[in-house]
């Protein structure tokens, strides 16, 4: 039988960093079975995207936003060879925020304090 998808199931995969692929396999879907999105689904997926656009942009016009430049740089620099010397490991993006952080005499507020607690000299405040 074929399908009609509801928005809640693409908020689902998106929300797990999921795709189309996964949601097939999830699904058990067939290989030739048609799948479809009903207009009032579309609509509610755009109206999400323009919410997030909204809070985004208030956040932007609410609070500075700091560089990431050649002082930066250098903190960067400096933390990859001291996290890799020790056999340590975060995320692309969050040893660029550390280094941001570092450079500007920030504490960085984080539900993620696993990844930033590598970071040495770093000062972390936990949003629980």
């Amino acid at each position: 039988m074929a399908l009609l998808i509801d928005t809640d199931v693409f908020i689902l995969l998106e929300r797990r960093g999921r795709n189309l692929e996964a949601l097939a396999a999830s699904a058990g879907l067939a290989p030739d079975e048609q799948v479809a999105v009903a207009a009032i689904t579309a609509s509610e997926l755009l109206v999400g995207v323009q919410r997030a656009v909204t809070f985004v942009e208030a956040i932007l016009d609410r609070m500075p936003v700091l560089p990431f430049d050649l002082q930066s740089a250098r903190v960067h620099a400096r933390l990859v060879a001291q996290l890799e010397k020790g056999g340590f490991r975060i995320g692309a993006h969050d040893l660029l925020i550390a280094a941001t952080a570092l450079t500007h005499r920030r504490a960085v507020l984080t539900v993620n304090v696993r990844q930033f607690e590598r970071v040495p000299g770093l000062e972390i405040r936990s949003l629980a």
